[in-house]
Protein backbone atom coordinates (compact mmCIF):
# COMPACT_ATOMS: atom_id res chain seq x y z
CA UNK A 1 0.00 0.00 0.00
CA UNK A 2 3.27 2.29 0.49
CA UNK A 3 4.35 1.94 -2.94
CA UNK A 4 1.13 2.64 -4.24
CA UNK A 5 0.64 5.67 -2.30
CA UNK A 6 4.32 6.84 -3.14
CA UNK A 7 3.51 5.91 -7.09
CA UNK A 8 0.40 8.46 -6.80
CA UNK A 9 2.02 10.96 -5.01
CA UNK A 10 4.92 10.56 -8.44
CA UNK A 11 2.31 10.43 -10.51
CA UNK A 12 0.48 13.54 -9.27
CA UNK A 13 4.24 15.68 -8.92
CA UNK A 14 4.76 14.63 -12.97
CA UNK A 15 1.67 16.22 -13.48
CA UNK A 16 2.18 19.28 -11.95
CA UNK A 17 5.94 19.73 -13.37
CA UNK A 18 3.88 18.86 -17.03
CA UNK A 19 1.34 21.38 -16.07
CA UNK A 20 3.84 24.08 -15.34
CA UNK A 21 6.54 23.86 -17.62
CA UNK A 22 5.85 21.90 -20.40
CA UNK A 23 2.45 22.61 -21.40
CA UNK A 24 3.41 26.58 -21.18
CA UNK A 25 6.29 25.83 -23.50
CA UNK A 26 3.77 23.88 -25.70
CA UNK A 27 1.44 27.31 -25.66
CA UNK A 28 4.65 29.19 -26.68
CA UNK A 29 5.58 27.56 -29.56
CA UNK A 30 1.61 27.41 -30.54
CA UNK A 31 1.45 30.68 -30.01
CA UNK A 32 4.50 31.56 -32.37
CA UNK A 33 3.46 29.16 -34.69
CA UNK A 34 0.30 30.98 -34.53
CA UNK A 35 1.79 34.30 -35.48
CA UNK A 36 4.05 32.83 -38.53
CA UNK A 37 1.14 31.67 -39.78
CA UNK A 38 -0.71 34.85 -39.91
CA UNK A 39 1.18 35.55 -42.59
CA UNK A 40 0.68 33.15 -44.70
CA UNK A 41 -1.90 33.09 -47.66
CA UNK A 42 -4.45 30.38 -47.58
CA UNK A 43 -5.26 28.15 -50.28
CA UNK A 44 -6.68 29.18 -53.35
CA UNK A 45 -10.20 28.11 -54.16
CA UNK A 46 -9.61 25.65 -57.47
CA UNK A 47 -12.35 27.24 -59.66
CA UNK A 48 -11.52 30.98 -58.60
CA UNK A 49 -7.38 30.12 -59.16
CA UNK A 50 -8.15 27.97 -62.66
CA UNK A 51 -9.96 30.93 -63.62
CA UNK A 52 -7.02 33.18 -62.55
CA UNK A 53 -4.61 31.27 -64.75
CA UNK A 54 -6.68 31.01 -67.53
CA UNK A 55 -6.77 35.11 -67.57
CA UNK A 56 -3.32 35.75 -66.95
CA UNK A 57 -1.19 32.68 -68.34
CA UNK A 58 -3.39 31.83 -71.92
CA UNK A 59 -5.39 35.19 -72.38
CA UNK A 60 -2.67 37.79 -70.91
CA UNK A 61 0.78 36.31 -71.32
CA UNK A 62 0.58 33.85 -73.95
CA UNK A 63 -0.58 36.65 -76.87
CA UNK A 64 1.89 38.94 -75.35
CA UNK A 65 4.81 36.30 -75.53
CA UNK A 66 3.93 35.36 -78.96
CA UNK A 67 4.27 39.11 -80.14
CA UNK A 68 7.43 39.73 -78.61
CA UNK A 69 8.76 36.51 -79.88
CA UNK A 70 8.17 37.89 -83.51
CA UNK A 71 9.50 40.99 -82.72
CA UNK A 72 12.99 39.11 -81.00
CA UNK A 73 12.62 36.87 -83.91
CA UNK A 74 13.38 40.19 -85.90
CA UNK A 75 16.16 42.00 -84.55
CA UNK A 76 17.99 38.64 -83.96
CA UNK A 77 18.25 37.50 -87.40
CA UNK A 78 17.13 40.47 -89.78
CA UNK A 79 18.34 43.63 -88.09
CA UNK A 80 21.63 44.86 -87.12
CA UNK A 81 21.06 45.37 -83.39
CA UNK A 82 24.16 43.78 -82.17
CA UNK A 83 26.65 44.79 -84.61
CA UNK A 84 27.78 47.39 -82.52
CA UNK A 85 29.15 44.79 -80.28
CA UNK A 86 31.99 43.88 -82.38
CA UNK A 87 33.07 47.85 -83.19
CA UNK A 88 36.30 47.50 -81.23
CA UNK A 89 36.67 43.89 -82.32
CA UNK A 90 40.20 45.27 -84.67
CA UNK A 91 41.57 46.63 -81.20
CA UNK A 92 41.28 42.94 -79.21
CA UNK A 93 43.98 39.96 -80.29
CA UNK A 94 41.26 37.31 -79.45
CA UNK A 95 36.78 37.56 -80.07
CA UNK A 96 35.38 39.22 -77.57
CA UNK A 97 33.20 37.99 -75.19
CA UNK A 98 29.88 39.60 -76.61
CA UNK A 99 29.93 38.24 -79.36
CA UNK A 100 29.71 34.16 -77.52
CA UNK A 101 27.25 35.58 -75.00
CA UNK A 102 25.29 37.22 -78.07
CA UNK A 103 25.49 33.93 -79.83
CA UNK A 104 24.86 31.84 -76.67
CA UNK A 105 21.84 34.35 -76.41
CA UNK A 106 20.66 33.51 -80.00
CA UNK A 107 20.85 29.75 -79.65
CA UNK A 108 18.64 29.73 -76.46
CA UNK A 109 16.00 31.68 -77.91
CA UNK A 110 15.55 28.71 -80.43
CA UNK A 111 15.29 26.83 -77.21
CA UNK A 112 12.87 29.44 -75.40
CA UNK A 113 10.53 29.28 -78.61
CA UNK A 114 10.05 25.65 -78.34
CA UNK A 115 9.62 25.42 -74.87
CA UNK A 116 7.11 28.10 -75.14
CA UNK A 117 5.46 26.45 -77.94
CA UNK A 118 4.74 23.34 -75.73
CA UNK A 119 3.53 25.30 -72.93
CA UNK A 120 0.88 27.36 -74.94
CA UNK A 121 0.10 23.84 -76.00
CA UNK A 122 -0.40 22.89 -72.52
CA UNK A 123 -2.64 26.11 -71.63
CA UNK A 124 -4.54 26.00 -74.48
CA UNK A 125 -6.00 22.41 -73.00
CA UNK A 126 -6.13 23.32 -69.67
CA UNK A 127 -9.54 22.26 -69.21
CA UNK A 128 -8.38 18.93 -70.28
CA UNK A 129 -5.58 18.71 -67.69
CA UNK A 130 -5.46 18.55 -63.79
CA UNK A 131 -5.13 21.61 -62.06
CA UNK A 132 -2.04 20.70 -60.30
CA UNK A 133 -0.87 20.55 -64.20
CA UNK A 134 -1.52 23.86 -64.73
CA UNK A 135 0.04 25.12 -61.91
CA UNK A 136 3.39 23.70 -62.43
CA UNK A 137 3.15 24.78 -66.31
CA UNK A 138 2.65 28.15 -65.09
CA UNK A 139 5.77 28.63 -62.65
CA UNK A 140 8.11 27.24 -64.61
CA UNK A 141 6.90 28.88 -67.87
CA UNK A 142 7.34 32.30 -65.00
CA UNK A 143 10.69 30.95 -64.79
CA UNK A 144 11.65 30.31 -68.37
CA UNK A 145 10.67 34.12 -68.88
CA UNK A 146 13.07 35.54 -66.29
CA UNK A 147 15.76 33.44 -67.19
CA UNK A 148 15.80 34.28 -70.27
CA UNK A 149 15.52 38.12 -69.80
CA UNK A 150 17.96 37.86 -67.64
CA UNK A 151 20.41 36.48 -70.81
CA UNK A 152 18.85 39.59 -73.06
CA UNK A 153 19.88 41.89 -69.81
CA UNK A 154 23.52 40.33 -70.09
CA UNK A 155 23.63 41.94 -73.82
CA UNK A 156 21.39 44.96 -73.24
CA UNK A 157 23.24 46.71 -70.62
CA UNK A 158 23.14 44.71 -67.82
CA UNK A 159 21.71 46.57 -64.51
CA UNK A 160 21.43 49.56 -66.23
CA UNK A 161 18.98 48.09 -68.94
CA UNK A 162 15.86 49.15 -69.94
CA UNK A 163 14.79 45.33 -69.31
CA UNK A 164 14.68 45.70 -65.83
CA UNK A 165 10.95 47.57 -66.12
CA UNK A 166 10.05 43.90 -67.78
CA UNK A 167 11.44 42.25 -64.15
CA UNK A 168 8.90 44.33 -62.39
CA UNK A 169 6.20 43.32 -64.82
CA UNK A 170 6.83 39.67 -64.42
CA UNK A 171 7.14 39.95 -60.53
CA UNK A 172 3.46 41.71 -60.55
CA UNK A 173 2.51 38.68 -63.16
CA UNK A 174 4.06 36.12 -60.38
CA UNK A 175 1.91 37.69 -57.46
CA UNK A 176 -1.56 37.57 -59.13
CA UNK A 177 -0.90 33.98 -61.44
CA UNK A 178 0.56 32.21 -58.12
CA UNK A 179 -1.81 33.16 -55.13
CA UNK A 180 -0.03 31.05 -52.35
CA UNK A 181 3.08 31.84 -50.16
CA UNK A 182 5.51 29.17 -51.10
CA UNK A 183 5.03 29.48 -54.80
CA UNK A 184 4.56 33.27 -54.97
CA UNK A 185 7.89 34.09 -52.62
CA UNK A 186 10.08 31.71 -54.23
CA UNK A 187 8.92 32.59 -57.81
CA UNK A 188 10.27 36.85 -57.24
CA UNK A 189 13.16 35.53 -55.16
CA UNK A 190 14.22 33.43 -58.35
CA UNK A 191 13.04 36.38 -60.60
CA UNK A 192 15.45 38.51 -58.78
CA UNK A 193 17.93 37.01 -58.38
CA UNK A 194 17.86 36.49 -62.45
CA UNK A 195 18.46 39.89 -62.72
CA UNK A 196 21.08 40.13 -60.44
CA UNK A 197 23.12 37.16 -62.62
CA UNK A 198 22.07 39.41 -65.44
CA UNK A 199 23.56 42.11 -64.26
CA UNK A 200 27.05 40.71 -62.51
CA UNK A 201 26.87 38.87 -65.68
CA UNK A 202 27.36 42.12 -67.59
CA UNK A 203 29.81 43.79 -65.34
CA UNK A 204 32.27 40.64 -65.95
CA UNK A 205 31.98 40.55 -69.47
CA UNK A 206 32.99 44.36 -69.25
CA UNK A 207 36.32 43.65 -67.00
CA UNK A 208 37.35 40.60 -69.58
CA UNK A 209 36.82 42.64 -72.73
CA UNK A 210 39.18 45.69 -70.89
CA UNK A 211 41.84 43.03 -70.02
CA UNK A 212 41.66 41.54 -73.89
CA UNK A 213 42.15 44.97 -74.99
CA UNK A 214 46.09 46.30 -76.34
CA UNK A 215 47.87 48.32 -73.65
CA UNK A 216 47.77 51.56 -75.78
CA UNK A 217 44.12 51.50 -76.05
CA UNK A 218 43.47 50.25 -72.61
CA UNK A 219 45.17 53.39 -71.50
CA UNK A 220 43.11 55.50 -73.63
CA UNK A 221 39.46 53.89 -72.41
CA UNK A 222 40.89 54.14 -69.17
CA UNK A 223 41.65 58.07 -69.40
CA UNK A 224 38.65 58.77 -71.50
CA UNK A 225 35.07 59.23 -69.75
CA UNK A 226 33.61 56.72 -67.98
CA UNK A 227 30.02 55.75 -67.77
CA UNK A 228 28.08 56.04 -64.84
CA UNK A 229 24.68 54.49 -64.18
CA UNK A 230 21.83 56.74 -63.17
CA UNK A 231 20.62 54.04 -61.28
CA UNK A 232 22.72 51.79 -58.94
CA UNK A 233 22.67 48.17 -59.48
CA UNK A 234 21.87 47.92 -55.30
CA UNK A 235 19.13 50.09 -55.79
CA UNK A 236 17.09 48.48 -58.45
CA UNK A 237 17.43 45.13 -57.14
CA UNK A 238 15.86 46.39 -53.79
CA UNK A 239 13.21 47.93 -55.68
CA UNK A 240 12.63 44.60 -57.30
CA UNK A 241 12.64 42.75 -53.93
CA UNK A 242 10.27 45.46 -52.40
CA UNK A 243 7.86 45.53 -55.26
CA UNK A 244 7.92 41.93 -54.27
CA UNK A 245 7.03 42.59 -50.75
CA UNK A 246 4.62 44.78 -51.12
CA UNK A 247 1.96 42.71 -53.42
CA UNK A 248 2.60 40.13 -51.22
CA UNK A 249 1.51 41.92 -48.60
CA UNK A 250 -1.23 43.71 -50.59
CA UNK A 251 -2.43 39.99 -51.12
CA UNK A 252 -2.38 39.33 -47.23
CA UNK A 253 -4.38 42.68 -46.07
CA UNK A 254 -7.11 41.56 -49.10
CA UNK A 255 -7.08 37.93 -47.76
CA UNK A 256 -7.75 39.12 -44.18
CA UNK A 257 -10.22 42.18 -44.86
CA UNK A 258 -12.25 39.09 -47.10
CA UNK A 259 -11.63 36.47 -43.82
CA UNK A 260 -13.12 39.48 -41.75
CA UNK A 261 -16.33 40.16 -43.69
CA UNK A 262 -16.82 36.13 -44.06
CA UNK A 263 -16.37 35.34 -40.50
CA UNK A 264 -19.01 38.55 -39.46
CA UNK A 265 -21.43 37.33 -42.63
CA UNK A 266 -21.14 33.68 -41.16
CA UNK A 267 -21.45 34.52 -37.53
CA UNK A 268 -24.79 36.93 -38.38
CA UNK A 269 -26.47 34.03 -40.44
CA UNK A 270 -25.77 31.17 -37.40
CA UNK A 271 -27.31 34.16 -34.98
CA UNK A 272 -30.30 34.79 -36.70
CA UNK A 273 -31.11 31.28 -37.39
CA UNK A 274 -30.34 30.25 -33.68
CA UNK A 275 -32.86 32.88 -32.62
CA UNK A 276 -35.41 31.63 -35.03
CA UNK A 277 -35.34 28.42 -34.05
CA UNK A 278 -35.63 29.47 -30.49
CA UNK A 279 -37.92 31.22 -30.76
CA UNK A 280 -39.95 28.31 -33.00
CA UNK A 281 -39.23 25.98 -30.57
CA UNK A 282 -40.76 27.79 -27.73
CA UNK A 283 -43.62 28.68 -29.35
CA UNK A 284 -44.07 25.08 -30.36
CA UNK A 285 -43.89 23.77 -27.30
CA UNK A 286 -46.05 25.83 -25.41
CA UNK A 287 -48.84 25.21 -27.78
CA UNK A 288 -48.37 21.61 -27.13
CA UNK A 289 -47.71 21.20 -23.82
CA UNK A 290 -51.07 22.78 -22.57
CA UNK A 291 -53.32 20.07 -24.21
CA UNK A 292 -51.08 17.37 -23.17
CA UNK A 293 -51.15 18.84 -19.42
CA UNK A 294 -55.39 18.62 -19.92
CA UNK A 295 -55.22 14.96 -21.22
CA UNK A 296 -52.80 13.62 -18.55
CA UNK A 297 -54.84 15.39 -15.70
CA UNK A 298 -58.22 13.68 -17.50
CA UNK A 299 -56.63 10.40 -17.76
CA UNK A 300 -55.76 10.90 -13.97
CA UNK A 301 -59.31 11.33 -13.30
CA UNK A 302 -60.39 8.64 -15.19
CA UNK A 303 -57.88 6.07 -13.85
CA UNK A 304 -59.49 7.21 -10.35
CA UNK A 305 -63.25 7.46 -10.84
CA UNK A 306 -63.90 4.30 -13.19
CA UNK A 307 -64.20 0.80 -11.56
CA UNK A 308 -61.25 -1.66 -11.33
CA UNK A 309 -61.35 -2.61 -14.94
CA UNK A 310 -58.11 -4.48 -16.43
CA UNK A 311 -58.94 -3.52 -19.61
CA UNK A 312 -59.78 0.27 -19.68
CA UNK A 313 -57.06 0.75 -16.67
CA UNK A 314 -54.18 -0.75 -19.50
CA UNK A 315 -55.61 1.49 -21.94
CA UNK A 316 -55.64 4.78 -19.62
CA UNK A 317 -52.13 3.88 -18.28
CA UNK A 318 -51.16 3.84 -21.96
CA UNK A 319 -52.35 6.87 -23.03
CA UNK A 320 -50.40 8.45 -19.57
CA UNK A 321 -47.57 6.57 -20.65
CA UNK A 322 -47.45 8.05 -24.28
CA UNK A 323 -48.27 11.43 -23.06
CA UNK A 324 -45.14 11.44 -20.09
CA UNK A 325 -42.88 10.68 -23.57
CA UNK A 326 -45.05 13.56 -25.45
CA UNK A 327 -44.00 15.77 -22.71
CA UNK A 328 -40.18 14.69 -22.41
CA UNK A 329 -39.41 15.25 -26.23
CA UNK A 330 -41.14 18.82 -25.33
CA UNK A 331 -39.15 19.50 -22.56
CA UNK A 332 -36.34 18.57 -25.00
CA UNK A 333 -37.67 20.64 -27.40
CA UNK A 334 -38.13 23.81 -24.98
CA UNK A 335 -34.38 23.59 -24.48
CA UNK A 336 -34.76 25.31 -28.06
CA UNK A 337 -35.66 28.07 -26.88
CA UNK A 338 -32.22 28.78 -25.12
CA UNK A 339 -30.75 29.41 -28.49
CA UNK A 340 -31.77 33.14 -29.07
CA UNK A 341 -30.23 34.13 -25.42
CA UNK A 342 -26.90 32.82 -26.43
CA UNK A 343 -24.38 34.20 -28.77
CA UNK A 344 -22.52 33.22 -31.59
CA UNK A 345 -18.52 33.62 -31.09
CA UNK A 346 -15.48 33.17 -32.87
CA UNK A 347 -14.01 30.09 -30.97
CA UNK A 348 -10.44 29.01 -30.24
CA UNK A 349 -10.63 25.08 -30.19
CA UNK A 350 -7.79 24.93 -28.02
CA UNK A 351 -8.24 26.80 -25.83
CA UNK A 352 -11.88 25.56 -25.54
CA UNK A 353 -10.79 22.19 -25.27
CA UNK A 354 -8.32 23.03 -22.27
CA UNK A 355 -11.25 25.06 -20.32
CA UNK A 356 -13.03 21.78 -20.54
CA UNK A 357 -10.17 19.62 -19.30
CA UNK A 358 -10.13 21.99 -16.60
CA UNK A 359 -13.50 21.93 -15.49
CA UNK A 360 -13.57 17.78 -15.72
CA UNK A 361 -10.23 17.62 -14.56
CA UNK A 362 -10.00 20.29 -11.87
CA UNK A 363 -6.40 20.48 -9.90
CA UNK A 364 -7.68 19.92 -6.12
CA UNK A 365 -9.72 16.70 -7.20
CA UNK A 366 -6.40 14.61 -7.68
CA UNK A 367 -7.37 12.33 -10.25
CA UNK A 368 -4.51 9.88 -11.61
CA UNK A 369 -5.67 10.44 -14.96
CA UNK A 370 -2.90 10.68 -17.60
CA UNK A 371 -3.89 13.14 -20.56
CA UNK A 372 -1.83 13.12 -23.77
CA UNK A 373 -2.60 16.33 -26.31
CA UNK A 374 -2.34 16.48 -30.13
CA UNK A 375 -2.96 19.41 -30.97
CA UNK A 376 -2.38 20.12 -35.22
CA UNK A 377 -0.96 24.34 -35.68
CA UNK A 378 -3.42 24.76 -38.61
CA UNK A 379 -6.81 24.55 -36.83
CA UNK A 380 -9.40 27.32 -37.96
CA UNK A 381 -11.56 28.82 -35.55
CA UNK A 382 -15.40 27.50 -34.72
CA UNK A 383 -18.26 29.70 -35.03
CA UNK A 384 -20.87 28.65 -32.46
CA UNK A 385 -22.40 29.54 -29.23
CA UNK A 386 -19.89 28.76 -26.59
CA UNK A 387 -21.95 27.02 -24.38
CA UNK A 388 -22.60 24.21 -26.55
CA UNK A 389 -19.41 23.52 -27.83
CA UNK A 390 -18.70 23.56 -24.37
CA UNK A 391 -20.90 20.76 -23.37
CA UNK A 392 -20.01 18.89 -26.21
CA UNK A 393 -16.70 18.44 -25.03
CA UNK A 394 -17.31 18.13 -21.31
CA UNK A 395 -19.71 15.29 -21.43
CA UNK A 396 -17.36 13.53 -23.66
CA UNK A 397 -14.40 14.08 -21.52
CA UNK A 398 -16.71 13.35 -18.44
CA UNK A 399 -17.97 10.22 -19.77
CA UNK A 400 -14.46 9.01 -20.27
CA UNK A 401 -13.30 9.88 -16.96
CA UNK A 402 -16.33 7.97 -15.69
CA UNK A 403 -15.14 4.96 -17.60
CA UNK A 404 -11.84 5.02 -16.32
CA UNK A 405 -13.19 5.10 -12.35
CA UNK A 406 -10.56 8.15 -12.29
CA UNK A 407 -7.50 6.06 -13.27
CA UNK A 408 -6.28 5.54 -16.81
CA UNK A 409 -5.35 7.29 -19.97
CA UNK A 410 -6.76 9.35 -22.18
CA UNK A 411 -5.33 10.64 -25.51
CA UNK A 412 -7.02 13.78 -26.78
CA UNK A 413 -6.14 14.68 -30.66
CA UNK A 414 -7.65 18.05 -32.71
CA UNK A 415 -6.68 18.32 -36.11
CA UNK A 416 -8.65 19.53 -39.70
CA UNK A 417 -10.50 17.00 -41.16
CA UNK A 418 -11.33 16.78 -44.96
CA UNK A 419 -13.08 19.81 -46.25
CA UNK A 420 -11.18 21.84 -44.06
CA UNK A 421 -13.69 20.58 -41.14
CA UNK A 422 -12.02 20.23 -37.02
CA UNK A 423 -11.93 16.56 -35.90
CA UNK A 424 -11.45 16.17 -32.45
CA UNK A 425 -10.75 12.26 -31.03
CA UNK A 426 -11.04 11.42 -27.41
CA UNK A 427 -9.73 8.22 -27.03
CA UNK A 428 -9.82 6.42 -23.28
CA UNK A 429 -8.05 2.39 -21.86
CA UNK A 430 -11.26 1.78 -20.08
CA UNK A 431 -13.48 -1.38 -20.04
CA UNK A 432 -15.24 -0.19 -23.26
CA UNK A 433 -18.88 -0.67 -24.42
CA UNK A 434 -20.27 -4.05 -24.79
CA UNK A 435 -21.18 -4.35 -28.39
CA UNK A 436 -25.12 -4.68 -28.20
CA UNK A 437 -24.95 -1.18 -26.41
CA UNK A 438 -23.00 0.87 -28.63
CA UNK A 439 -25.82 1.70 -31.34
CA UNK A 440 -27.95 2.75 -28.59
CA UNK A 441 -25.03 4.97 -26.81
CA UNK A 442 -26.55 8.35 -27.59
CA UNK A 443 -29.98 7.75 -26.96
CA UNK A 444 -31.51 10.23 -24.37
CA UNK A 445 -32.11 8.35 -20.72
CA UNK A 446 -29.65 5.63 -21.64
CA UNK A 447 -26.90 4.67 -19.71
CA UNK A 448 -24.36 1.74 -18.97
CA UNK A 449 -23.33 2.95 -15.58
CA UNK A 450 -25.36 2.64 -12.14
CA UNK A 451 -25.51 6.70 -11.58
CA UNK A 452 -25.93 9.01 -14.11
CA UNK A 453 -28.87 10.73 -15.84
CA UNK A 454 -28.51 8.98 -19.51
CA UNK A 455 -28.62 12.84 -21.02
CA UNK A 456 -25.05 13.82 -21.47
CA UNK A 457 -23.65 11.50 -24.96
CA UNK A 458 -27.44 12.54 -25.76
CA UNK A 459 -26.09 16.27 -25.64
CA UNK A 460 -23.49 15.97 -27.59
CA UNK A 461 -25.12 14.40 -30.27
CA UNK A 462 -27.78 16.75 -30.37
CA UNK A 463 -25.39 19.53 -29.85
CA UNK A 464 -22.98 18.55 -32.71
CA UNK A 465 -25.90 17.74 -35.13
CA UNK A 466 -27.18 21.18 -34.65
CA UNK A 467 -24.45 22.88 -36.36
CA UNK A 468 -23.93 20.00 -38.85
CA UNK A 469 -21.24 18.15 -37.43
CA UNK A 470 -21.69 13.96 -36.86
CA UNK A 471 -20.43 12.31 -33.64
CA UNK A 472 -18.83 8.80 -34.08
CA UNK A 473 -18.15 6.19 -31.48
CA UNK A 474 -15.41 2.96 -31.71
CA UNK A 475 -15.30 0.38 -28.34
CA UNK A 476 -13.51 -2.45 -28.21
CA UNK A 477 -14.53 -4.29 -24.71
CA UNK A 478 -11.62 -4.41 -22.32
CA UNK A 479 -9.51 -1.82 -24.29
CA UNK A 480 -11.43 1.63 -24.56
CA UNK A 481 -13.42 4.14 -26.22
CA UNK A 482 -12.75 6.24 -28.75
CA UNK A 483 -15.49 9.32 -29.42
CA UNK A 484 -14.99 11.25 -32.97
CA UNK A 485 -16.56 14.73 -33.25
CA UNK A 486 -16.50 16.28 -37.07
CA UNK A 487 -18.10 19.68 -36.78
CA UNK A 488 -17.50 21.63 -39.92
CA UNK A 489 -15.96 25.28 -39.10
CA UNK A 490 -18.30 26.77 -42.16
CA UNK A 491 -21.49 25.40 -42.04
CA UNK A 492 -25.30 25.66 -42.20
CA UNK A 493 -26.64 25.02 -38.39
CA UNK A 494 -28.66 21.52 -38.84
CA UNK A 495 -32.10 20.58 -36.31
CA UNK A 496 -33.02 17.30 -35.59
CA UNK A 497 -36.37 16.68 -37.57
Amino acid sequence: MACGRDHGALHRTFNKLRNNFILPRASINQTSWAKLKALTLPHPDPKQHEAVLRYVERNVALPVKCVVIQVLFYYFYFSNWFDNVTRLKPAYNQILPQDFVFSTVRSLFIFYVLLNAAVAFLLIRMKHLPLMWVRNTAYCSSLLDALFLAALTVVTGGSGSILFWVFLGLILRNSISHPETLPQISLNLLTSACFVLGGTMEIVMRRVEVGLLDKTVRTALEQGPQEINAEPFLLRTFLLLLVAACCYGLQLLKERQRRIEEEARESALRQEQLHATGRLAAEIAHQLKNPLGIINNAAFTLQRTVKEGKTITQQIQIIREEVDRSDRILTELMGYARLNEGRVEKLDVVQEMETAIGQVFPDGARYETELFRDYANDLPALLAQRVHFSEILVNILQNAREALNGAGKIWISIKVDDHYSLRIDVQDNGPGIPPDKVTRIFEAYFTTKEKGSGLGLSIVKHNTEMYNGKVEVRSTEGEGTLFTVKLPSKTVIKFRK
